[in-house]
């Protein structure tokens, strides 16, 4: 029985809490509220903190002798207490993933019942010490910070089984290769009494031999493993197919023909590794085109299939192997579409910056819940447990004082800390005993530092937060460990989409309010691309999109140089907005494409010529040599390739041609150019042209020359 559709809702107190939750309380006065969803989605709690207390009747049949009822809330927001027919059910806590409760004694005393949930989700007032474990939902700069979450915003649901019921079940692909796969699958069933059962599993049709297996009252866990011979592989879009199998468990109580419960889930067979920070999948290595994606929607319960699959469709059109759920988990239906599409999923736990000590209990269960429900999914290729794990108080559209801010941060790579040291521990170690299939990352953006300690990715803003755009291969040839996996950079761009900011006011927009609800940074533009530079909105919108183009360009053209020498892949920031914003998304909330997209698209396609940046400017007559690059992911060489490289300038031009071969899955140096720059000034242009029958390709990169 789907209980979505309208509920009534109100204001909590302690008054209503005695008397609002039995079923003849009258609660027509209260206000209409749609479940699933986000309370502030109703006008009357548009503003409100909460916590609401949501009501509904609800008229079911009684349980046939021997059957039980459960009353299912896939997700509350954030904490609850929960009521049927005023008898105190439970207090869950947890966003993303069930809840449930055994009703059977109570609905067997009628037809008619009250079901009421309170739901709390309080403001995190100190951000260095959130409680809540929501991730980038009540702390996040690409957020409208002042917005709250809460809310019924997963279905609600009553459900009949037998007198033993699947609570949770775990499928996890162990490992796999053409021969075999192997599949470890985890329940939790939860038995009305004492009884001896009957589990059966079905994969591809194929039938195990049944597992007979004890349970006493109560939560019974239960493992046990399912081999498939010849299996058809599972593989990302850009590498093979993706044959997905349907894995069913049945429980029977001893004797019986008719299943107590069933639970069905879908999988693919594959095997992940992750070494040295380069990501191989059945055997084969991927060098990894990611970025980052927050929510599809800021309220993520009115998200429709539609739209969370479109992100994954467009997250392949710009070539993407991989999405960063970054520092949420998302709704069912993204990872059903990444699953079919073939596109990758680093997917962190939603803890994000500061944490208080008491939540290590909590966020160690939740890990558990996460594998839990979401380890079938093929396309999950990382688990990620914390991001940035730094206790920094940063919240969009107040002032910050930087040099104090730099200095945390500084302290909290270099120094032990609670939250990277103690809890980021506990929350791997559950990640690992709940999935030992997948690589784990106990935090991301924690540099390598002192010899003990190799650190994990890198989050390097040259060109936004700290130096120039320019900066990052001299970096790289600096400290190469930094650069073995770049999971964010990136800059803000104003959106095509852009009527939120009120363009007719420039220049006077209204700054304060941009910064703190649309995530604009206006003391950074103010350095990379200044406001005051420009004559009209327009002008300026298309200069931060070219500057965002441009950075992302050569940051990952430098990534992809190199290749495997050290880096395993990137993950820019970000891909899509949740809400009209002024962020380092490549899309909108309208889903228009910003110029750094077309950027994106082009620097991530299967084989690009790359070279060296010329300096901005340049004087006549100086020497420069720049090397020359093809990259190539496809899967076979490029035999008999041809590079052309062209020269121009104001009344002149200059060619170079190189021809050989390129490895599959590598990057090769084509040759050097060397040359004396002409004794003109004017634009000094160089055009790169890869020929080949299987790809082709082509780049362009300028100067000016200038006398003085």
């Amino acid at each position: 029985m789907d209980l979505s559709g309208t509920w009534r809702a109100t204001l909590a107190d302690d008054e209503l809490r005695r008397s609002g939750i039995g079923p003849e309380f009258d609660d027509s006065s209260w206000e209409p509220v749609a479940v699933p969803g986000h309370w502030r989605s109703t006008p009357a709690f548009s503003d409100s903190d909460g916590p609401l207390l949501f009501r509904r009747p609800v008229e079911i049949s009684a349980a046939a002798p021997g059957d039980r009822q459960w009353l299912v809330f896939d997700g509350l927001f954030y904490q609850a207490d929960v009521w049927f027919d005023g008898v105190y059910l439970g207090d869950p806590e947890g966003y993303f993933f069930p809840h449930s409760f055994d009703i059977t004694s109570i609905a067997r005393l009628g037809s008619e019942h009250a079901l009421a949930v309170e739901v709390n989700c309080a403001p995190q007032r100190n951000k260095t010490a959130k409680r809540n474990l929501t991730g980038v939902f009540q702390h996040w700069d690409a957020l409208d910070p002042d917005w709250n979450p809460g809310g019924i915003w997963r279905p609600v649901r009553i459900e009949t089984t037998g007198p033993v019921r699947i609570d949770r079940l775990r499928v996890l692909c162990r490992d796999a290769n053409a021969g075999r796969a192997n599949l470890l699958l985890h329940a939790r069933l939860d038995s009305d009494a004492p009884h001896s059962v009957r589990i059966r599993t079905t994969v591809n049709g194929y039938t195990q031999r049944e597992r007979v297996q004890p349970l006493a009252k109560g939560a019974n866990e239960v493992e046990w493993t399912f081999g498939v011979d010849n299996p058809r592989l599972w593989w990302p879009w850009s590498m093979g197919a993706q044959e997905l199998t349907d894995v069913t468990v049945e429980v029977f109580i001893e004797g019986g023909e008719q299943a107590s419960d069933t639970a069905v889930r879908r999988t693919g067979l594959r095997q992940v590794a992750l070494d040295r920070w380069q990501l191989s999948v059945n055997g084969e290595r991927l060098f990894i085109k990611g970025a980052n994606h927050g929510p599809t929607r800021m309220q993520i319960g009115e998200a429709t299939a539609a739209e969370l699959r479109r992100d994954v469709e467009l997250a392949q059109d710009a070539g993407l192997d991989l999405l960063r759920i970054h520092a949420h988990i998302t709704r069912p239906e993204l990872y059903e579409a990444a699953d079919e599409l073939g596109m990758l999923l680093w997917q962190d736990l939603p803890l994000q910056w500061g944490y208080a000590r008491s939540v290590r209990k909590q966020a160690t269960a939740q890990a558990r819940e996460a594998v839990d429900l979401l380890g079938h999914h093929p396309s999950i290729a990382v688990w990620c447990g914390h991001n940035e794990p730094f206790r920094l108080d940063v919240e969009p559209g107040r002032p910050t004082n930087m040099p104090l801010l730099a200095a945390k941060w500084i302290a909290g790579q270099q120094l032990p800390t609670w939250n990277k040291t103690v809890l980021d521990r506990w929350i791997k170690r559950s990640l690992e005993r709940s999935d030992g299939s997948r690589p784990v990352v106990a935090h991301s953006g924690v540099l390598p530092h002192l010899p003990m300690l190799d650190g994990t990715d890198s989050h390097l803003y040259f060109g936004w937060y700290h130096g120039n755009e320019r900066d990052l291969p001299g970096f790289a040839a600096a400290v190469p460990s930094m650069v073995r996996f770049v999971s964010e950079f990136g800059a803000q761009a104003v959106p095509a989409s852009a009527a939120f900011m009120e363009p007719e006011r420039w220049p006077n927009l209204d700054w304060a309010h941009l910064e703190r609800h649309h995530a604009l940074q206006k003391s950074i533009f103010d350095k990379r691309v200044p406001p005051a530079d420009y004559d009209t909105f327009e002008d300026w919108q298309a200069a931060t999109q070219q500057y965002q183009a441009m950075l992302l360009k050569h940051h990952i053209e430098t990534l992809r140089r190199l290749k495997y020498r050290p880096t395993g892949g990137f993950c820019l920031f970000a891909f899509a907005d949740g809400n009209p914003g002024v962020t380092w998304s490549i899309l909108d909330h309208d889903r228009q494409r910003k110029r750094g997209f077309d950027a994106v698209t082009d620097a991530c396609r299967p084989v690009i010529v790359v070279a060296d940046r010329m300096p901005e400017h340049t004087k006549p007559g100086a020497s420069l040599a720049l090397n020359v690059h093809v990259v190539n992911d496809l899967r076979h060489a490029l035999v008999d390739a041809v590079v052309v490289a062209r020269l121009s300038w104001p009344g002149g031009e200059r060619s170079w041609r190189f021809a050989g071969t390129v490895r599959a899955d590598a990057c090769a140096l084509v040759g050097t150019l060397q040359f004396v720059t002409p004794d003109v000034t004017g634009a000094l242009t160089l055009d790169l042209t890869l020929e080949h029958a299987a790809a082709a390709a082509t780049n362009r990169y300028g100067t000016l020359l200038t006398a003085s």
